[in-house]
């Protein structure tokens, strides 16, 4: 009985799939098919602008969006001055999560254990985080670390023009990759070596500068 009703089953639906491909016939006119040259268009619309000065026109507004960029990039979204102190450890330490082999085929590293990048370097700078266009923050920055002492980050502000004036290389937290990674929301910020972990330091340089 069920292979029957299978059978049934499978016949109504061949016979639906028939019906729906099945040829009605030609019901008007076709035409073929004619799409434009992509790479043609393309090409025949950059001659064209090409020839109106509006090509160089867009080069140049790139050319100058682009260094604005670089001389102010985007500041890191989130972060506002440290109104109180707070300190918190961050462990580096990663899970393997595929094996690894040396040159030969050995394992060095098996999946799943915990790896430690501090157990094997010593970080002696420290990292700065901070406003570039909060001259509290810069004086305090400046005035605490030597260029030896740390690498001072900016989330916001004008790292070229800072160098111009302070005569020290800043570098600049571009999209505050490492921000959030450290978990930090105020500024200015300190990440330094504290043993097996890094220690993150958020300032109140109100508070710190008054004293």
């Amino acid at each position: 009985m069920i292979t029957r009703v299978l059978g049934i089953g499978i016949a109504f639906w061949w016979m639906t799939v028939e019906a729906q491909a099945r040829d009605y016939g030609q019901l008007g006119a076709t035409f073929p098919i004619e799409e434009p040259d992509l790479l043609a268009h393309i090409s025949g619309r950059l001659n064209a602008m090409k020839q109106s000065a509006e090509l160089d026109q867009l080069n140049r507004d790139f050319a100058k969006r682009s260094e604005s960029r670089v001389r102010r990039p985007v500041p890191v979204a989130g972060l506002s001055p440290a109104q109180t102190p707070r300190i918190w450890n961050f462990d580096p330490s990663i899970i393997i999560e595929n094996d690894i082999r040396d040159h030969k085929g050995n394992v060095i590293a098996p999946a799943g254990r915990r790896v430690n990048p501090l157990d094997f370097t010593v970080i002696k700078q420290k990292l700065v985080f901070l406003d570039g266009d909060d001259k509290d923050q810069m004086a305090w920055a400046l005035r605490r670390y030597g260029a030896r002492d740390a690498k001072l980050i900016l989330v916001n502000g004008a790292p070229l023009e800072a160098m111009s004036t302070h005569k020290r290389r800043f570098y600049f937290d571009q999209t505050g990759f490492l921000s959030n990674k450290f978990g930090i929301a105020h500024t200015p910020a300190v990440v330094e070596q504290a043993g097996k972990v890094m220690r993150i330091t958020e300032f109140a340089v109100s508070k710190v500068t008054a004293r």
